[in-house]
């Protein structure tokens, strides 16, 4: 695999010759919109094709993979557009890249069930685990619920775990600690949202539960965690798994609503697997700057695998980037949300230079709109990613854990695919 950085007077022929691939190749693996308007900065992923099958008459997903030896996800890895059409006769299919991978990872990714249907498609064949945002409680432990149905079904279409996700937001769509803290009060209250937990994953082809409490009172820290040990028990005892969300913490000691109360010892020795919600460094309301910084990222790392079993250890990847108005007013200003493909489009519709902070290990532009005002993004790509993954792999964790995979971002599956063999359970 080769990331290659747009240079000025670069054109995507001219790339295309340097690197002895066909310009063909180059737009179907990047899903390139705009082949012909390149963005000085913008990243290229470069593979270069092993075996190549070209489909005949009567050929299926199924025949191909019998043909070679491979798997069918192997083939939807290398060709995603295939999870979304039929073959044509005469295209070719990617059998195997020249590249070399040596270590197997575990992914998951989140999603709400309003996500576009093709795209989760296109994705599921990168993920071990598909995780549904979500079902929250009331105090009383009946439970808020969503409409997964179609997105579990997917999910096993897909060969992808199916996971619930229950948070501790309430009828409102907030998270509520006020909500938390009286059930954990309430035996009764947690009885009866257990039950119910375990009801509709049986109900509805569950295999494990993730548990996102946020914003949890500090004197609530051992309630919640006797929290977790209970459901813990419960779901082991009806054969599910469960992973807990957990707050980037650099410290045991460290202070805020958003750390105390999430123990990375006693929790991680509770679950089955952990996230570390290793992101929103640069978050909407705060000042310009990468949302998940290397260096950041790595100080939580180096205090998590003190207190958690590595091969627990999901490691938060944002897909997602800020757009900032400048100049940035604390208390005032606030980013807008963005794809990191759309960042890119932003910077060709400006005519912006799209740059790389090393320290970081992220990319950034700035730009001025139509009525002159300036702004900063910043956002991932196939460099950034290359960063996260290799981290992953320095620690020994388990995965990635994609917050989240509601937005298209092939580079993403294009390095992950190129580096490391993604575990499929079913």
């Amino acid at each position: 695999m080769i990331i290659h950085v747009v240079a000025q007077g670069e054109t995507l022929n001219s790339i295309a010759a340097r690197y002895n691939v066909s310009r063909e190749q180059i737009i179907r693996d990047n899903q390139l919109k705009f082949p012909d308007q390149l963005v000085v900065g913008q990243t290229l992923v470069i593979l270069r094709r092993r075996l190549v099958h070209t489909v005949a008459f009567g050929d299926s997903l199924f025949s191909i993979a019998n043909e070679y030896g491979v798997s069918i996800m192997n083939l939807l890895q290398n060709n995603p557009w295939l999870a979304n059409r039929e073959l044509i006769r005469g295209e070719s299919v990617v059998i195997s890249y020249d590249v070399t991978k040596n270590t197997t990872l575990e992914t998951n990714g989140y999603a709400y069930q309003y996500i576009d249907r093709s795209l989760l498609r296109s994705a599921l064949p990168y993920l071990t685990r598909l995780t549904i945002f979500g079902y929250g409680f009331t105090a009383e432990g009946e439970l808020i619920t969503t409409d997964d149905t179609e997105l579990i079904a997917l999910a096993y279409e897909f060969q992808t775990i199916p996971i619930m996700l229950i948070s501790s937001i309430n009828e409102e769509g907030n998270f509520s600690s006020v909500n938390a803290s009286a059930m954990f009060r309430n035996p009764e209250a947690q009885r009866r949202l257990i039950d119910n937990l375990l009801e509709v994953m049986r109900e509805k082809g569950y295999l494990g539960i993730d548990i996102d409490f946020e914003f949890i009172e500090p004197e609530d820290r051992q309630n919640y965690i006797d929290f977790v040990s209970r459901v813990t028990n419960a779901m082991r005892a009806n054969g599910f798994s469960v992973n807990v969300d957990l707050a980037p913490k650099t410290s045991a000691a460290q202070r805020g609503l958003l750390y105390e109360s999430h123990d990375y010892n006693a929790l991680g020795a509770i679950a089955d697997t952990v996230l570390l919600m290793t992101y929103e460094w640069g978050y909407l309301y705060g000042p310009p700057m990468a949302v998940a910084p290397i260096p950041q990222v790595r100080r939580v790392l180096d205090y998590a695998v003190t207190a958690i079993p590595r091969n627990k250890i999901f490691m938060g990847i944002p897909n997602y980037a800020y757009d900032w108005p400048l100049p940035y007013v604390r208390n005032q200003t606030m980013a807008e949300t963005i794809g990191n493909e759309t960042a890119v489009d932003i910077a060709r519709e400006y005519g912006a230079t799209i740059s790389y902070d090393e320290s970081a290990k992220t990319p950034y532009f700035y730009y001025r709109n139509l009525s002159g005002q300036e702004h900063v993004v910043w956002f991932e790509d196939a460099r950034s990613i290359r960063e996260k993954l290799l981290l992953i792999q320095e620690y020994n964790l388990k995965g990635p854990g994609y917050w989240n995979v509601m937005r298209q971002f092939t580079q993403n599956w294009l390095v992950i695919n190129s580096m490391f063999y993604i575990l499929k359970r079913l």
